[in-house]
Formats: structure tokens, C-alpha cells, sequence
């Protein structure tokens, strides 16, 4: 593997196949949620992958049965109460979704058990996203406290149309792989025994094509969502600064208290 990934600690890498790089989230005990280490992880791997003259394709998963359960709630108490912290994670969800739509190498999420938060922006902004029947989407902000910005503004109602993207980000409703391809926000769904054979098939493809051509296609396509970049910020902005209002400690009171007994640490679902 690489020098330039040596370093990641929540990011695991291996390569399935020629020049497919995969990338899996590994926060263990947690459900893979996105702690402030992971959280600029998934900034900078965007980068790292751009320039990487090996690779072609890359593949984005989850470690064990969940993909990603979103923001850890021990960031979210530090958010709400520091200042700093707040501006360093919000600077660091803004470049997560522009590093990600710009970078030049097609992407393929494969989602299962939970997708939720900063994981998600990785699993809806990929190229292709494929999730397992049994995956529960779900954008979370609303149920925090927040307003329901960040990426969700802006390829929510591109992917499945304004009424829609306004029912489950305001009612916060989990959405499963079968529903989720079926209104479109999705691009495939697939049986979860099949679901990483058929992510790495989709990205072997994509590796084999004209890496030009597939290369510029996104550019292409990805302008819709640059189209949106006023947007964006206005939804990022309205969302940090719930951070700072009253409903966020009812919020993460009200996830704590739900947690399973069988997690080791707070998973907001």
C-alpha cells in the first residue's frame, strides 16, 4: 500500500483489484462513527486518491454490519460547547462534500446496516451508490436538532426530487435500500451477502473504461451539484449555527437515551 495512506487511522485501505482501491471505516464499537480523527480523515482521502497515479476506482464501505452511524456524540457535546471545535468541523464538512465532488476518480459506495451523517455524504456522493436491502439511510440532523444542511440540501431533491428529499429530512425517516432505490436516491440495491461482490464488480469496470472519458463525464455530471454550491453554504451555515441553540442537548440527550444496550458507545439512530 501506498505511503500517502500509511497514516490513516479510522480509514483501513486494501486493493481487491487492479487498480481499485478500497476503502473501509473502522471505528470500532462505535458503528463506525465519524469521531473527530475520522471526520478529517474523510476530508483528506479525497486528495490523496486525486493524485494517486495507481488508482482508477475506488470503493467506499463500513466495517462489520453497519456502514457509517454518523457524527460521534462525543464531537457533537464538544461542538455545541467549543467554539473552535465548531469552526474546525464545519470548515471540515464543507471541504468533505467539495473534495469529494471534485475528485477526479470514479467512486462506489457499498452501504449496509446503518448510513447515517458524515458517512452518508461519502455513501449519496459517490458515483455509483449501492446498498444492501437491509440498509437503513437516514439524515439525522433534524432528530440532533439541526437544521438538515450539509450535503442533504443540495443532492437530496436532485436524486429524488424536492417532495420527497422534504419528507425524510424533515421527519427524519429511515429509509431502506429497496425504498431508496426505488424513489431514485440510490443506484442500485442488491441482497446484502451480494453487496460488496457487486460493488467491486461496478468498480472494475469503471477501472477498465476510458479514464479520460469517465474522468469528464463526472466533471460533467458533478456541475449540477457545483450549481448548488450557494445553496450549500447557506444550508452549512444554518446547520452549525444550530449547534449553538437550544434544542441540540435535548437532542443528544433524547440519542443517548435510545442507544442499544449491545453498543459499546452512543450511536445516533
Amino acid at each position: 500500500m501506498s505511503e500517502r495512506y500509511s497514516d490513516y487511522q479510522r480509514l483501513k485501505f486494501d486493493r481487491p483489484s487492479e487498480r481499485v482501491l478500497r476503502i473501509t471505516m473502522d471505528n470500532p464499537g462505535r458503528l463506525n462513527s465519524a469521531d473527530s480523527v475520522m471526520h478529517g480523515e474523510l476530508v483528506r482521502v479525497w486528495r490523496d486518491i486525486d493524485t494517486d497515479p495507481d488508482i482508477s476506482a475506488v470503493i467506499i464501505c463500513g466495517a462489520g454490519e453497519a456502514f457509517s452511524s454518523g457524527g460521534d456524540l462525543d464531537l457533537v457535546e464538544e461542538m455545541s460547547k467549543d467554539f473552535h471545535t465548531l469552526t474546525r468541523v464545519w470548515k471540515e464538512a464543507r471541504d468533505l462534500v467539495y473534495n469529494l465532488v471534485n475528485c477526479s476518480k470514479p467512486v462506489v459506495s457499498a452501504m449496509d446496516g446503518p448510513a447515517v451523517g458524515a458517512g452518508l455524504v461519502a455513501g449519496l456522493l459517490a458515483d455509483v451508490s449501492i446498498a444492501s436491502r437491509n440498509a437503513r439511510i437516514i439524515d439525522g440532523h433534524t432528530r440532533l436538532g439541526v437544521a438538515a444542511g450539509d450535503h442533504a440540501a443540495i443532492v437530496w431533491p436532485l436524486l429524488c426530487g424536492l417532495a420527497k428529499a422534504k419528507y425524510y429530512l424533515m421527519m427524519c425517516e429511515p429509509v431502506s435500500g429497496e425504498e431508496a432505490e426505488r424513489i431514485g436516491l440510490i443506484s442500485l440495491v442488491t441482497e446484502q451477502e451480494e453487496l460488496h461482490d457487486r460493488a467491486l464488480e461496478v468498480a472494475k469496470k469503471l477501472a477498465a473504461g476510458s479514464p479520460t472519458a469517465i474522468r469528464w463525464t463526472k466533471y460533467a455530471l458533478n456541475n449540477w451539484l457545483r450549481m448548488a454550491g450557494p445553496t450549500f453554504d447557506t444550508s452549512l451555515a444554518l446547520e452549525f449555527m444550530g449547534f449553538n441553540g437550544p434544542d441540540v442537548q435535548e437532542g443528544l440527550k433524547s440519542l443517548r437515551e435510545k442507544r442499544k444496550p449491545d453498543f459499546d458507545k452512543d450511536c445516533p439512530l
